[in-house]
């Protein structure tokens, strides 16, 4: 499945992240919608993976600067990955692995040296293939069980 990954800049492209993630996090994993959009989204750069008919097939977010420096407890040069979703047709595709490593090319962009994300235990196999090492306990987030990751850039 072609897809192309871009920054989302306009609000045609903000629509379409917000419709994967209310698909994604909201509908399929009944995440309530006041805790998928947070207080993060307006200052965070928004990548949107869509098909070659412009249909929105993904999303990841990145936040940095001095929102990621306390959200990853003080450490310098980290940016935080967070809120990657794909559309259940384009699962098993490589998306989600472009996406974050576009985020990953975002981040080194804008300085970073690493790369923290909260992985739902399930996914933490697909982080580690590219990757990323866990650190620390097990923690519910959203009412499911994560696991924090990170990785050098």
């Amino acid at each position: 499945m072609a897809a192309t990954i871009r920054l989302a800049e306009s609000e045609d492209d903000l629509a379409r992240v917000w419709a994967v993630r209310r698909a994604v996090f909201v509908e399929e994993q009944e995440i309530p919608a006041e805790l998928e959009y947070d207080e993060y989204d307006p200052t965070s750069a928004h990548l949107l993976a869509v098909g070659e008919d412009g249909a929105p097939l993904g999303t990841a977010r990145l936040i940095s600067g001095p929102q990621a420096l306390a959200l990853t407890g003080g450490v310098a040069d980290r940016v935080l990955l967070g809120r990657l979703a794909v559309v259940p047709a384009a699962r098993g595709t490589g998306l989600g692995a472009r996406l974050v490593r576009a985020v990953e090319d975002l981040g080194r962009e804008r300085g970073a040296k690493e790369l923290e994300l909260h992985a739902q235990v399930h996914a933490l196999g697909f982080y580690e293939r590219l990757g990323y090492a866990a650190e620390g306990p097990e923690y519910e987030d959203a009412g499911i069980p994560h696991r924090t990751m990170t990785r050098v850039l």
